[in-house]
């Protein structure tokens, strides 16, 4: 492979895409062994330039090191070594069962790449969500496009300075650029397209793909709720309820969004929820090393206009200087406040006061499906209430965020909150084709007895054999 001096920028989105598809229709993505490379050289580039992609996140979003890793490099590496165990498996022909009408035949299914498809990427986990795309895209033997978001720069340059050295530029292109850049992309031809991103922009990619009729999976977003019950032990509760909140300065999709619990338990959760936010950033988390950043200044405006006239519990220093908002809690929090309006996206974490789980459930119920929804409590029939009355593209008992490290779970939502899902397995489901095919020997023709003229046999067969 090229190196990145040699290679400074990759073509338009144009010349990229016709590039990549002549590759396609040569063949180049198809073997076996091909798909293997360029999950191998994923896992290379991620473990080699771990350094520069480390430093590139805390540039953009001030991520420290080690959630760096946690939340980020070693996923993408988890998930492209999954893969690679698993490929052959995946990629075997399954034989289905025929009707007995059809025999004597044979039926299969054959898992077929899709062609050139296009991965438009978030600034908010700027390494994970471009590349576990990536590995399911190369996995199912199609060229890709990728696209990272120009929100995180340092990020963009970084992912895409490694992508071009380590994997085969005939058929994986990196296109960097701004909105005009992803417009112009959105004008070629695409045999799928997978964007994970904001409604408001979904809307836009979506529309756009209607017009060639392109197949799209969109990952979203939303408010995910978090209800929590005397069930449970609340500081262990707290803990990982904190945890998942203020991971990335709560700028992560599946963050718990806002809390749901009675009275007696909001009393008690909250001066939990200050120990475990202490002992994970100190006493004040503008000093911790542990503690990211805002993405941009707009982003903190818009979060720091959320408090205005908010009941602060805990929390709600913030400096626009250095793009921080300090991790938060706000108590006696209703569905019609401003924190109920949208998804957060930020270190705020509101707590709703129900008098029951039922009413809890009618909440989460009263608005758009959530990406994902998180309880916690060991009463079976609180558990069963959820997981029957609601939906969600994820349901998550006693913690926040896990699911996205299982390979073999998929990750999606539904309704609102996205269309589509991957990781493991689903990945290769959404960037293949199962393509069927029987195969019916000409002799003997059975056949022959639904050709017209239609007769006494016809009837028979239409009738009785056809079940």
């Amino acid at each position: 492979m090229a190196d990145v001096e040699e290679r400074d920028g990759d073509d338009d989105g144009a010349g990229a895409v016709s590039r990549l598809r002549d590759a396609f229709d040569d063949g180049v993505t198809r073997p076996l062994p091909w798909r293997a490379d360029q999950l191998r050289a994923v896992a290379r580039m991620l473990t080699e330039g771990s350094t520069l992609l480390e430093r590139a996140l805390y540039e953009d979003l001030g991520k420290p090191a080690a959630e760096a890793q946690v939340t980020e490099i070693r996923v993408a590496v988890a998930e492209a070594t999954h893969a690679l165990r698993h490929l052959r498996r995946w990629m075997r022909p399954r034989r289905r069962r025929l009707p007995p009408v059809l025999w004597p035949a044979r039926g299969w299914v054959v898992r077929e790449p899709l062609g050139v498809v296009l991965i438009i990427s978030p600034w908010n986990y700027p390494v994970q969500l471009s590349l576990v795309p990536l590995v399911g895209a190369v996995a199912s033997g199609n060229a890709v496009v990728l696209k990272p978001s120009e929100l995180a720069p340092a990020t963009s340059s970084a992912v895409a300075g490694l992508v071009r050295r380590f994997m085969d530029p005939r058929a994986v292109a990196v296109v960097e650029g701004g909105p005009e850049a992803a417009s112009h992309l959105l004008e070629e031809r695409f045999d799928h397209i997978f964007f994970t991103g904001s409604t408001r922009t979904a809307r836009i990619v979506a529309e756009s793909a209607a017009k060639r009729l392109t197949p799209v999976t969109l990952e979203l977003g939303g408010k995910s709720p978090v209800w929590v019950d005397r069930t449970v032990r609340l500081q262990p509760a707290a803990d990982r309820i904190a945890w998942g909140k203020f991971v990335n300065a709560g700028q992560t999709c599946v963050a718990p969004d806002y809390v749901l619990a009675t009275p007696d338990v909001a009393d008690a959760l909250i001066p939990a929820l200050g120990r475990s936010i202490r002992r994970f950033f100190g006493d004040d988390a503008a000093i911790s090393p542990d503690y990211g950043r805002i993405l941009n200044h707009g982003h903190h405006d818009r979060l720091v206009g959320l408090l205005d006239g908010a009941s602060v519990v805990i929390g709600g220093r913030h400096d626009r200087a250095s793009r921080y908002l300090e991790p938060t809690v706000v108590d006696d929090v209703t569905t019609a406040d401003a924190l109920m309006s949208e998804e957060i996206f930020g270190p705020i974490l509101p707590i709703v006061r129900v008098p029951d789980a039922g009413a809890a459930i009618e909440v989460v119920r009263s608005g758009p499906k959530p990406l994902t929804l998180y309880v916690f409590s060991d009463d079976r029939d609180v558990l069963r209430a959820f997981a029957h009355r609601t939906s969600s593209g994820a349901l998550g008992v006693n913690v926040p965020l896990a699911h996205l490290a299982a390979p073999e779970l998929p990750f999606g939502g539904v309704g609102a909150s996205g269309t589509g899902r991957y990781h493991g397995e689903d990945s290769i489901r959404t960037f293949s084709h199962e393509r069927a095919i029987l195969s019916k020997p000409l002799v003997p023709d059975t056949v022959r007895m639904v050709y017209p003229p239609y007769g006494r046999l016809a009837d028979f067969v239409a009738r009785r054999l056809m079940r």
